[in-house]
């Protein structure tokens, strides 16, 4: 690996744990944050997974599936439970894109690494998930990751599009992440200046827009649209004022609600990471 390259990798491992960090240090009803650790996760494991995950999730010559599987080798390795499969799953073919010759867009270049791989990466992923573990796993009639990969890594991620947010993102080339998350975060930093406010404001988005996966997975999709519909009276309150710090207290009474309920809305939490990644390479 050349000098450049290394610099490349380095930087891109940064822009990772920065997303990761920022993600942490934000307001985020319903998963661990610095206000409030929940589901028998603490703030220092996502803290610790990001450290550790971040020199695989970012290292030059590995390919797509590898990348994904050490990254989530070395979190399960440091904290022995899946603090962010679907972060490493998102950022992964993220950083994969920006380690290539920049000769176009970022999202252009994470189409072609997407259209690009493997059964062998398709091994790899499998391995991933069989590792995390991740609520709600169970048995799929086509690619299951319990079996021998007999596709790519794409067609295994579209196969999951039509029930998993994650995959149809590799599905549609992260369409809502480069259209929708990246503006209305930047939006947001535009008009309050403080980072940490506009990614709840990310959060709530995602959280309000779509039925979080992971909810739908662990319990099923009535309970998901019922979180998403609470999520956008508290978005929209949000959304509304001058000062976002105003809303704290009521941000808190939702986290707790969800928590008591044993509700973690992962998948949202994941899209922020990602689509705050995507907002550090571009920038």
């Amino acid at each position: 690996m050349n000098d450049n390259a290394l610099i490349l990798s380095q930087q891109l491992g940064q822009a990772y744990k920065i997303a990761c960090l920022a993600e942490i240090e934000a307001v985020k009803p319903g998963n661990v944050h610095i206000f409030a650790d929940g589901h028998g996760m603490q703030v220092q494991d996502f803290i610790h997974s990001a450290e550790v995950s971040s020199p695989f999730i970012s290292q030059a010559e590995l390919a797509l599936g590898e990348r994904i599987f050490r990254s989530v080798e070395a979190t399960w390795g440091a904290v022995s439970c899946n603090t962010n499969l679907g972060i490493i799953l998102l950022c992964a073919p993220i950083i994969q894109a920006a380690l290539l010759p920049a000769t176009t867009s970022l999202r252009d270049q994470l189409a072609q690494v997407l259209a690009n791989t493997t059964q062998a990466d398709a091994e790899y992923l499998f391995k991933a998930i069989q590792m995390a573990n991740p609520a709600g796993l169970g048995r799929a009639e086509s690619h299951d990751v319990h079996k021998s990969a007999t596709c790519t890594l794409l067609e295994a991620m579209q196969a999951s599009a039509d029930r998993d947010f994650i995959g149809q993102q590799y599905a549609n080339g992260f369409l809502q992440v480069f259209d929708e998350g990246v503006s209305h975060y930047e939006a947001a930093l535009l008009r309050w200046g403080r980072p940490a406010w506009a990614t709840t404001a990310l959060y709530l988005y995602w959280l309000s827009q779509y039925p979080d996966s992971h909810i739908v997975r662990k319990y099923d999709t009535s309970i998901a649209m019922t979180v998403q519909d609470e999520a956008h009276v508290h978005h929209q309150a949000l959304e509304a004022l001058d000062n976002p710090k105003h809303y704290l207290p009521q941000l808190l009474v939702f986290d707790q609600s969800l928590k008591s309920r044993g509700i973690n809305p992962g998948t949202s939490a994941d899209l922020t990471v990602a689509t705050l990644l995507v907002h550090n390479c571009c920038n």
